[in-house]
């Protein structure tokens, strides 16, 4: 909405008027989150999955979806992260990346905005290197 606001100076011959338009900006609230909990092994050398039904979103997913990963592994850099639509479009978020370093616990902004917003997505992990081994946590989207 907008507010007008005229200031008037009545301290001089001349007649000053000032009129400033001020606007309040609406900030979108982000739409409903999603979240899977469940533990998930992520054995060595293997391929895991662990998925969110997705319901009541009317239209596509946003053009920032937030993918919220909670992956505990003691090699982060052996990790292969992909988020996978409901059509089996993928999407990759992590490859391979970060080293030595432990666990992967992050929110990436996925671009999903051709994606329906309903239906089952999927988060795969693969464990692409030998002799460590970890667990999704939990994941989560925010629409």
């Amino acid at each position: 909405s907008n507010i007008n606001v005229t200031a008037l100076d009545r301290n001089s011959d001349a007649i000053a008027y000032a009129v400033w338009t001020l606007s309040t900006a609406t900030v979108p609230q982000p739409g409903p989150r999603f979240e899977n909990p469940a533990d998930v092994p992520i054995p060595d050398l293997s391929t895991v999955e662990s998925s969110i039904a997705v319901t009541g979103v009317a239209g596509n997913a946003p053009a920032s979806l937030g993918v919220g990963v909670d992956i505990r592994h003691t090699y982060r850099g052996d990790l292969v992260v992909d988020v996978i639509a409901p059509d089996g479009s993928v999407y990759n978020v992590h490859n391979r990346s970060g080293g030595s370093a432990d666990n992967l616990v992050t929110t990436y902004a996925v671009n999903a905005s051709n994606e329906v917003a309903n239906g089952t997505w999927r988060l795969r992990v693969r464990d692409a290197a030998q002799a460590d081994t970890g667990t999704i946590n939990s994941w989560s989207l925010q629409f």
